[in-house]
């Protein structure tokens, strides 16, 4: 056996949709950090076309985005045949609690959000246990 990682088509896949650099770099190293298979978007309409080429555990979402926002690629996404993954609302706005409501959202996390907390988000709706 080659000296490859065996797991790699075994990590659940997580989609992070965000249009600011940096959050979509921060937490696709703290993913991968994590053992995940991490693809990004910068918008909904980007996100739309990796949700029908990737297969995918969950996807963060941003709501406040250039060309498509959270809340037109939510709808999008629901009119795609099921199954769905969950959704984890990301955003900065005071009630972020409301945001994630709109769009059927599983969770969501309060921009600036805690690498800890992301991490348990997602390994909690994987059904992964921290490493």
């Amino acid at each position: 056996m080659s000296g490859g990682s065996v797991h790699n088509e075994h990590r659940p896949s997580v989609l992070v949709v965000d249009d600011q650099k940096e959050i979509r770099e921060l937490a696709m190293l703290a993913l991968q950090d994590a053992g995940y298979s991490v693809r990004c978007a910068e918008h909904g309409a980007a996100a739309l076309e990796a949700v029908s080429r990737e297969r995918l555990a969950v996807i963060l979402l941003d709501m406040h985005m250039p060309v498509m926002d959270g809340w037109q690629f939510a709808r999008a996404y629901r009119l795609i045949p099921a199954p769905h993954v969950p959704l984890v609302v990301m955003t900065a706005a005071q009630d972020a609690g409301r945001y994630a409501a709109e769009v059927d959202a599983d969770r969501f996390l309060s921009k600036p959000f805690e690498l800890d907390e992301l991490l348990a988000t997602i390994d909690e709706l994987t059904g992964r246990r921290p490493n």
